[in-house]
Protein backbone atom coordinates (compact mmCIF):
# COMPACT_ATOMS: atom_id res chain seq x y z
CA UNK A 1 0.00 0.00 0.00
CA UNK A 2 1.04 3.57 -1.12
CA UNK A 3 0.05 6.67 0.83
CA UNK A 4 0.17 10.04 -0.15
CA UNK A 5 1.65 12.12 2.90
CA UNK A 6 1.38 15.98 2.92
CA UNK A 7 4.61 17.55 2.18
CA UNK A 8 6.02 20.94 3.01
CA UNK A 9 7.81 22.93 -0.16
CA UNK A 10 11.19 23.86 1.20
CA UNK A 11 13.14 24.76 -2.29
CA UNK A 12 12.00 25.34 -5.52
CA UNK A 13 13.87 25.30 -8.94
CA UNK A 14 11.17 26.57 -11.56
CA UNK A 15 13.12 26.12 -14.50
CA UNK A 16 12.66 22.38 -14.26
CA UNK A 17 9.58 22.32 -12.06
CA UNK A 18 11.36 20.91 -9.39
CA UNK A 19 11.74 20.62 -5.74
CA UNK A 20 12.65 19.71 -1.83
CA UNK A 21 9.70 19.22 0.76
CA UNK A 22 9.93 18.43 3.92
CA UNK A 23 8.47 14.97 3.83
CA UNK A 24 7.77 13.14 7.79
CA UNK A 25 10.92 15.76 8.82
CA UNK A 26 13.48 14.33 5.66
CA UNK A 27 14.16 16.44 2.61
CA UNK A 28 12.83 15.39 -0.02
CA UNK A 29 13.00 15.53 -3.65
CA UNK A 30 10.07 16.14 -5.50
CA UNK A 31 8.66 16.81 -9.11
CA UNK A 32 6.19 19.40 -9.34
CA UNK A 33 5.21 19.63 -13.03
CA UNK A 34 2.15 18.04 -11.93
CA UNK A 35 0.83 21.46 -9.91
CA UNK A 36 0.49 24.87 -11.24
CA UNK A 37 1.29 28.03 -9.17
CA UNK A 38 3.13 26.34 -6.26
CA UNK A 39 5.99 28.09 -4.39
CA UNK A 40 7.67 27.86 -1.37
CA UNK A 41 5.76 27.35 2.42
CA UNK A 42 3.20 25.50 -0.16
CA UNK A 43 1.32 21.78 1.21
CA UNK A 44 1.09 19.31 -1.11
CA UNK A 45 0.13 15.79 -1.32
CA UNK A 46 2.99 13.49 -2.44
CA UNK A 47 3.24 10.38 -3.80
CA UNK A 48 5.77 8.26 -5.65
CA UNK A 49 7.97 11.48 -5.98
CA UNK A 50 5.37 13.70 -7.76
CA UNK A 51 3.86 15.93 -6.01
CA UNK A 52 -0.52 15.26 -6.81
CA UNK A 53 -2.47 18.08 -4.99
CA UNK A 54 -2.30 21.22 -3.57
CA UNK A 55 -4.00 21.05 0.08
CA UNK A 56 -3.96 23.96 3.31
CA UNK A 57 -1.95 23.84 5.96
CA UNK A 58 -4.87 23.31 8.18
CA UNK A 59 -5.59 20.07 6.60
CA UNK A 60 -1.82 19.23 6.33
CA UNK A 61 -1.57 19.00 9.47
CA UNK A 62 -4.62 17.69 10.56
CA UNK A 63 -3.76 14.86 8.21
CA UNK A 64 -0.31 14.60 9.88
CA UNK A 65 -1.99 14.13 13.43
CA UNK A 66 -4.28 11.35 12.33
CA UNK A 67 -0.79 9.02 10.19
CA UNK A 68 1.14 9.94 13.52
CA UNK A 69 -1.81 8.47 15.87
CA UNK A 70 -2.24 5.35 13.55
CA UNK A 71 1.84 4.90 13.24
CA UNK A 72 2.60 6.13 9.66
CA UNK A 73 6.01 7.53 9.74
CA UNK A 74 6.85 5.90 13.02
CA UNK A 75 10.16 3.30 13.74
CA UNK A 76 7.52 0.93 14.42
CA UNK A 77 4.88 0.99 11.33
CA UNK A 78 8.21 1.15 9.26
CA UNK A 79 9.95 -2.19 10.82
CA UNK A 80 6.97 -4.29 10.40
CA UNK A 81 6.35 -2.66 6.74
CA UNK A 82 9.87 -4.24 6.07
CA UNK A 83 9.35 -7.81 8.07
CA UNK A 84 5.98 -7.96 6.19
CA UNK A 85 7.37 -7.59 2.18
CA UNK A 86 10.32 -9.26 3.53
CA UNK A 87 8.34 -12.60 3.62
Amino acid sequence: MCLGIPSKIVALNAADKTGRVDHLGAKVAVNLALLDDVRVGDWVIVHAGFAISKLDEKEARETLDFLRQVGVGSRNFTNARHRKTAR
